[in-house]
């Protein structure tokens, strides 16, 4: 069976599957991102959907949403961010839509923050080519501290991921 992952442009009508996803208990703990409620997330993405300097794309697994990719400026650094339906988890589904990502976000140095706990993402993005440059602790929306992996990718970054 060949299963296809494309990525294409965000649309209003994939949020939401991605509001759905969001809501999910243990991805929400696993990406240490608390859950919005509906008015919440979908103003949340009419502000990143309106900034022209945000990067955005839907991931297709075999047809369905199965996630979004993210990249934005923060403080002077370009930054990368994924979510993914905890229904697709395991499967080279990341891995696969960050490779072909890395491909549309040209811009060097990129910067991805990765909860501490989140082993599997952590590996995802080393599979693609980032390293790991430092630990850092924030504060999220809702008081919860957040201990995360700071990793980095110099160069193509998709040149060197690994057959997943």
């Amino acid at each position: 069976m060949n299963v296809e992952i494309l990525l294409r442009n965000v649309t209003e009508s994939d949020l939401p599957v991605f509001f759905e996803q969001q809501l999910d208990p243990e991805a929400a703990a696993m990406a240490a991102f608390p859950s919005r409620d509906r008015e919440s997330f979908m103003m949340h993405w009419a502000k990143i959907m309106a900034d022209k300097t945000v990067i955005l794309k839907t991931i297709l697994f075999d047809g369905q949403v199965a996630g979004s990719m993210v990249s934005w400026e923060m403080l002077g650094e370009r930054e990368v961010g994924y979510w993914l339906g905890k229904e697709f988890w395991g499967r080279g589904i990341a891995s696969e839509s960050l490779r072909q990502f890395l491909g549309v976000v040209k811009p060097r140095p990129l910067f991805a923050h990765v909860a501490r706990h989140n082993v599997a993402s952590k590996r995802v993005l080393e599979k693609c080519g980032f390293t790991m440059i430092g630990e850092d602790k924030f504060t999220d929306r809702i008081g919860n501290e957040v201990e995360e992996f700071i990793l980095k990718l110099n160069g193509h970054g998709s040149d060197k991921a690994e057959t997943v």
